[in-house]
């Protein structure tokens, strides 16, 4: 099966999902949600490419002259579609590396400005988990909810503990990968290659970490705009449908949803992202609400990604590395 009939029945699935949960009543919700209310969301969405395209630029640094601004948005929105489009988002850091190496940014830089950029987000996640946390402790919760926060906060806490582990010892790494590979009985030719690639890519991760503290601090203060921005689009479709839920749980929901989606290796999460949400959000708004308001945060939030940014990447990098990308999982 192709990797692009995935994507279409991925999207089906998603769209059945909260139709099925809401029934006919999620039409008529949907009808008497207000249009400046959905306005608003996109231009949300638009601003957050605005904020990444600067937070590239400044991860960049003296290579940010090789690519010009209207090529860093490009950049930006042809990766959120390759994100959208590809299982588990796996095109989403091809796409940035290739386009940054049309531009003349080494791959290794390329590679470094997205681990960059990973960094940020976890950050950025785990301090707003903290700050969940904190407000949970005087707030009256289920014990679901509070399973779900523990939850959240290992997996994040761990995901900062291994990048730390990796950079402090990656020689060590290095080594065991080598021994590990030559027992898979992997050329020593492509052994010493890729371990070249990964000097490489820490080599650049490190020049990128010696930035003037003043660029890391933008850095970190975009991606804390655009993550407050991009998760307030669940919380304004729900007041926009006459519900009250407090952003933080609204917060949370989009977080396990969107991650359950990514562990599910379809494309953007569709369908797993829809279930996990539904499933969390309906017993607090009921099912027509909840059905109503998945829809519209995923129109906003996915399908217009796929739609806008569909044109730009074939237009930046073209049929062939779509197809590529698209069947990327099925290679391996």
């Amino acid at each position: 099966m192709s990797r692009g009939i995935l994507l279409l029945i991925g999207l089906l699935v998603a769209v059945a999902v909260p139709v099925l949960l809401g029934g006919s009543e999620t039409w008529e919700r949907l009808q008497a949600f207000p249009l400046n209310w959905l306005l608003i969301m996109f231009a949300m969405v638009l601003l957050c490419w605005g904020i990444n395209t600067l937070r590239l630029r400044l991860l960049l640094g003296d290579q940010r002259d090789r690519v010009t601004p209207v090529k860093s948005l490009g950049v930006v929105m042809a990766a959120e579609f390759a994100w959208c489009a590809t299982p588990g988002g796996s095109g989403g850091p091809l796409t940035i590396m290739a386009l940054l190496a049309r531009s003349g940014v080494r791959p290794a830089r390329g590679s470094a400005v997205f681990a960059m950029d990973q960094l940020s987000d976890l950050l950025f996640f785990l301090c707003a988990l903290s700050g969940i946390l904190i407000y949970a402790l005087f707030q009256h919760l289920s014990d679901r909810m509070e399973w779900l926060l523990s939850v959240s906060a290992v997996s994040l806490s761990g995901g900062l503990l291994s990048c730390v582990l990796v950079a402090r010892y990656h020689r060590r790494l290095i080594r065991l990968s080598g021994r590990l590979l030559a027992g898979m009985n992997v050329e020593p030719r492509t052994r010493r290659r890729w371990a070249r690639q990964l000097l490489h890519f820490l080599a650049a991760f490190t020049d990128a970490l010696k930035l003037p503290w003043q660029t890391l601090i933008k850095v970190f203060v975009l991606t804390c705009v655009h993550w407050s921005l991009r998760y307030s689009v669940l919380y304004l479709a729900l007041r926009g449908l006459g519900a009250d839920v407090q952003w933080a749980w609204t917060f949370l929901i989009q977080m396990l949803s969107l991650g359950a989606g990514q562990f599910s290796l379809l494309p953007g999460g569709a369908g797993a992202a829809e279930l996990t949400s539904a499933a969390l959000l309906a017993p607090m708004v009921g099912k027509s609400t909840a059905a109503a308001a998945i829809l519209i945060w995923r129109v906003v939030t996915y399908y217009f990604y796929l739609l806008v940014g569909g044109p730009v990447f074939l237009l930046m990098l073209g049929r062939p590395l779509l197809k590529k990308l698209l069947s990327v999982r099925q290679a391996s």
